[in-house]
């Protein structure tokens, strides 16, 4: 879609100038906080609080070990595709400082993985209300920073969209990795391979009498 504009790159330079026109005043002051929440500093920050209060709760060396994965593994893949494909940041009004390729969106991949392992380690052993509610507050903030980086001119509609996939996707394969909240790695196929040994284990053989069970 980026190379060809085609898809949603077809309404790039249309959410670009929306936003440049429209984000102003209050408006923009706000954009500016909520983008925040997605640079590598504030989700660093995050991550090791979470980290600190969760070990303590539930003690576990797991809980930093997955965040510390989550974070790296974006940041190494967003960095990748940033090179790979080369694309130039809008030209169009820019509100905030940026540097580098745009696409995808470095703050909405951070966000958007970080957040959601976030939800993840802070809902173990908690209800389904709360961890409901913490898995909206995670979708809400990445897609609130997702639309603070159109709104002030650092990325087109595509970059950030890419972000999220990119993101989400980096979660689902560590949390998956990592058997979801047992936060063991390799969990899935120790489970897998712990069925697959019981059904294929011989059917039960009678018990020899012995001098304690003889007639």
């Amino acid at each position: 879609m980026v190379q060809t504009h085609q898809g949603f790159a077809r309404w790039d330079d249309a959410a670009a100038r929306w936003g440049a026109a429209h984000t102003t005043g209050p408006a923009e002051s706000v954009l500016r906080v909520v983008t925040q929440l997605g640079s590598t500093p504030v989700v660093i920050v995050f991550c090791i609080g979470v980290s600190i209060v969760e070990y303590r709760r539930l003690p576990t060396r797991a809980v930093p070990a997955f965040l510390a994965t989550v974070a790296v593994s974006q940041l190494i893949v967003t960095n990748l595709i940033k090179v790979a494909v080369g694309r130039e940041q809008p030209n169009v009004a820019r509100l905030v400082s940026t540097s580098g390729f745009s696409f995808p969106s470095g703050h909405t991949a951070s966000s958007a993985a970080a957040y959601a392992a976030i939800a993840l380690v802070v809902g173990r052993r908690r209800g389904r209300r709360t961890k409901a509610l913490l898995a909206g507050a995670a979708g809400g903030i990445t897609v609130a920073v997702a639309m603070s980086r159109v709104l002030l001119g650092a990325h087109w509609l595509t970059d950030v969209l890419a972000g999220v996939a990119l993101g989400w996707a980096c979660f689902a394969l560590s949390s998956i990795a990592c058997g979801g909240r047992l936060l063991h790695f390799g969990a899935p196929v120790e489970q897998a391979s712990a069925v697959l040994s019981t059904e294929s284990a011989p059917a039960d053989t009678p018990v020899r009498a012995t001098s304690r069970n003889r007639p």
